[in-house]
C-alpha cells in the first residue's frame, strides 16, 4: 500500500512537470514569429546602427572605420546643438500642454450627461488620423497667410501674421498641432477617472470639500500612475516628432524648427552621412534614455499607487 502511494506522489510531480514543459514549448513556438523578427530586424538593425556610427558610409561605397569621428564631429557642429535646442523646447512646451488639456477634456467628459458618447468620439477623432502627411499639409494650408485662420481673422478686422514666417509663431503651430491631437491620452486619463472609488468622493464631500478641492485631492492624486505614464510616453513621442515638421516648416524658418530627428535625416537621406547620421541616432537613445530614468527616479515624490 505504502508502495503504491509513493508511487502514485512521484508521478504527480512528473506528470506536472511536463506539463509545465509542454505549455512553455507551446508558448515559445507561438512567440517564434515575433523573436525571429526581434532578433533579425529590431536587434540586427540596433547591431549595424551601432556599427554604422563608427564609420564613414555614404550608402554607395563601403563603411570606413573612423572611431569616435563622427562623435568628435557632432560635438563641434552647430546645427547639432540648434536642433537639440529647439527639441527641448519642443518638448518641454507640448508634451505638458497635451497633457493639461487632455486631462480637462477627460473630467468634462467623465459627467454622464445626454449624447456624451457623441461628443467623445468627436474629440477623439483628431488622434485616428494621427501626425500624417494629409493632416499635416491640411494645418499648413490652415495657418498658411491666405489660408482660413487668417481670413477668419481678417472678419473681426484683424490682419493676420505669417504664421510660418516668424520663429515663435512657427513653433506655436507645431504646438498646437500636437496638443489637438489628445485623444490618446485623453481616453487613458477618462478611463482613469471612472476607476476612482466614489467613496473618496463621499468622504471628500463630507469633510466639506468642494468640486475644485476634489479634483486637486481626489482626482488628481489618483489619476497620478497614468499622469505619469502620458508624461513619459509623450516624451518620448515627442523627442521623435518628425513629420509634422517636416511638412509644415522644413525646420525654418532659419532652423528654428530644426528638430533632433529632422536634422538626422538631412545628413542621412540629403547629405548621405549614413555613418553620422547612426551616431546621431546613438545620441538621441541617449538622450532619450536619461530623460527617462530622470522621469522615474522623480516619479516617486509625486505618483501615488495607494488604492
Amino acid at each position: 500500500m505504502d508502495t503504491q502511494v509513493d508511487i502514485i506522489v512521484r508521478a504527480r510531480p512528473q506528470k506536472a512537470t511536463r506539463k509545465r514543459v509542454g505549455n512553455g514549448a507551446a508558448a515559445y513556438g507561438f512567440m517564434t514569429p515575433w523573436l525571429i523578427g526581434m532578433m533579425f530586424l529590431t536587434m540586427g538593425s540596433m547591431l549595424f546602427t551601432f556599427y554604422l556610427a563608427f564609420t564613414k558610409y555614404n550608402l554607395i561605397s563601403a563603411p570606413q572605420w573612423v572611431g569616435t569621428q563622427n562623435f568628435a564631429s557632432i560635438v563641434k557642429d552647430g546645427n547639432f546643438w540648434a536642433a537639440i535646442r529647439v527639441t527641448f523646447i519642443y518638448v518641454v512646451l507640448s508634451v505638458p500642454a497635451r497633457l493639461i488639456a487632455s486631462l480637462l477634456i477627460a473630467t468634462l467628459l467623465s459627467k454622464n450627461v445626454r449624447g456624451i458618447g457623441i461628443y467623445r468620439a468627436l474629440i477623439y477623432l483628431p488622434s485616428l488620423i494621427g501626425g500624417s502627411v494629409g493632416v499635416s499639409i491640411g494645418w499648413r494650408k490652415m495657418f498658411d497667410q491666405t489660408g482660413p485662420i487668417n481670413a477668419l481673422l481678417q472678419v473681426f478686422g484683424i490682419h493676420g501674421p505669417v504664421w510660418l514666417g516668424s520663429p515663435v509663431s512657427a513653433m506655436a503651430v507645431l504646438i498646437l498641432l500636437s496638443v489637438w491631437q489628445f485623444g490618446s491620452e485623453m481616453v487613458i486619463f477618462l478611463a482613469g477617472i471612472k476607476q476612482i472609488p466614489a467613496y473618496l468622493y463621499e468622504a471628500a464631500t463630507i469633510d466639506g470639500a468642494g468640486s475644485i478641492q476634489r479634483w486637486f485631492r481626489v482626482t488628481l492624486p489618483m489619476l497620478s500612475p497614468l499622469i505619469f505614464f502620458n508624461l513619459l510616453m509623450g516624451t518620448i513621442s515627442s523627442f521623435m516628432v518628425f513629420t509634422q515638421v517636416y511638412v509644415i516648416t522644413n525646420g525654418g524658418p532659419i532652423n528654428s524648427t530644426l528638430v533632433y530627428v529632422l536634422y538626422l535625416y538631412r545628413e542621412a537621406f540629403t547629405y548621405l552621412n549614413m555613418g553620422y547620421a547612426a551616431a546621431l541616432s546613438l545620441i538621441l537613445l541617449v538622450l532619450i534614455a536619461l530623460c527617462s530614468g530622470i522621469l522615474f527616479l522623480t516619479s516617486r515624490l509625486w505618483v501615488n499607487y495607494d488604492v
